[in-house]
């Protein structure tokens, strides 16, 4: 089959994320980047194009000028899906003007810097054809699906605890002032109202949720601002309810000096519990009540995972799959979607809220959203618990 023609906003010449969606992309060989509007710099903008061996004329000064010079191309040879990688802000004007135009996007997280925001893009999904992807990379590691199975299955009984924490340490120092990723991330108008949270601290969120098939109801917050100077928070907890029943605790920094990347769970319902740490993604420790304890690995063929792990496996066991793989399982999956709903037409896929199977989406980035506004209403305020918006229609 054709492989899918995608097109990148952002991602220039310098930036993380932007090589990292690009990697992970490749990986499966079902998508093929064909344009892209890298940079405002236009050296930036034409080096990358170059380094990525891209046609010249479709290397675009600007995501408005990708729009409209894509949409006027032959339907074989036009990008189908828009990749966003770009700072928070314009998250939501360039997936709303890239669906309006006929296109489906894959989106960085968070999906907007507002629930209001996030809610426009999600009623101009549901008058649209175009699916949306949102780049929860944590969710597309084969141990976590496996995690959610374990949950799901009753392995665990019911749940009664869950504790989620995402330590880093790179922002420990004032880095905004001679650093790129650090004076976006921490500048409110183009991150939005939180920083760490808004980084981070929704992979934590989205995480639990996913895994328990629970929302989050309350919670109970404090957010912190380190350094001296900065704008935006760069720590925080909460202590958190679910609709199951369950509590927990929720902590993310960027200030813990010497930590990468140390996201962990860890889950206890009345017959076991589960832990899972993305530095060691590759093996989940099972703790059945009464039993001893048992660690299950990612890999093709391994024993005792379900369908949907070993489906996003690669290898046999011992072979170590990480962040890129799970970003390519996200690929991988949306790109089956759409190449599903770009065959069987536009109406296949009318009203279903741009939903790609194994992919987060616009519920997602709205879930994010919803724990924002609550985790900055309650470091506010002085009542104790403080509820999460519902975003279930």
């Amino acid at each position: 089959m054709n492989k899918v023609r995608m097109g990148m906003v952002g991602g220039g010449e310098g930036a993380f994320i932007g090589a990292v969606h690009r990697h992970a992309l490749a990986l499966d060989g079902q998508i093929e980047l064909v344009c892209g509007a890298f940079s405002r710099d236009e050296g930036n903008n034409q080096r990358t194009a170059d380094a990525l061996g891209l046609d010249e004329n479709r290397a675009y000064p600007s995501w408005e000028a990708l729009l409209k010079a894509e949409q006027a191309l032959p339907e074989d040879e036009r990008m189908q899906v828009l990749i966003i990688v770009t700072p928070n802000h314009l998250h939501v004007p360039i997936s709303i003007a890239a669906v309006e135009a006929g296109f489906h996007v894959f989106c960085e997280k968070p999906a907007a810097i507002s629930l209001e925001e996030a809610s426009r893009l999600k009623s101009t999904l549901k008058n649209s054809s175009a699916l949306y992807g949102l780049a929860h990379t944590y969710l597309g590691y084969p141990m976590v699906w496996q995690a959610q199975h374990m949950v799901s299955s009753g392995a665990l009984g019911t749940i009664r605890k869950v504790y989620v924490e995402y330590p880093q340490g790179w922002l420990s120092a004032n880095e905004e002032s001679h650093n790129k990723q650090a004076s976006w991330r921490t500048d409110p108008a183009q991150s939005g109202g939180s920083g760490c949270m808004g980084d981070i601290g929704t992979h934590a969120f989205g995480l639990v949720e996913f895994v328990l098939g629970q929302q989050v109801t309350s919670l109970c917050a404090e957010l912190q601002t380190h350094v001296e100077g900065r704008r935006l928070d760069d720590d925080g907890a909460a202590l958190i309810r679910t609709e199951g029943g369950a509590s927990g605790v929720l902590i993310a920094s960027q200030v813990c000096a010497g930590e990468e990347n140390a996201l962990k769970i860890r889950v206890y319902g009345d017959k076991g519990g589960i832990e899972w740490q993305q530095m060691e993604p590759n093996s989940i420790i099972y703790r059945p009540l009464g039993e001893p304890f048992q660690v299950l690995r990612a890999g093709m063929g391994q024993p005792g995972l379900c369908v949907e792990a070993t489906d996003r496996c690669r290898t046999p066991g011992g072979h170590p799959e990480g962040y890129l793989e799970a970003m390519a399982n996200l690929y991988s999956y949306f790109a089956k979607a759409v190449k599903a709903a770009d065959a069987d037409g536009a109406s296949h896929h009318a009203n279903a809220l741009g939903k790609a199977a194994g992919v987060p989406g616009i519920d997602s980035g709205l879930r994010g959203m919803a724990f924002i506004d609550a985790m900055l209403a309650s470091s506010d305020s002085e009542i104790k618990w403080h509820d999460v918006p519902s975003t279930n229609e």
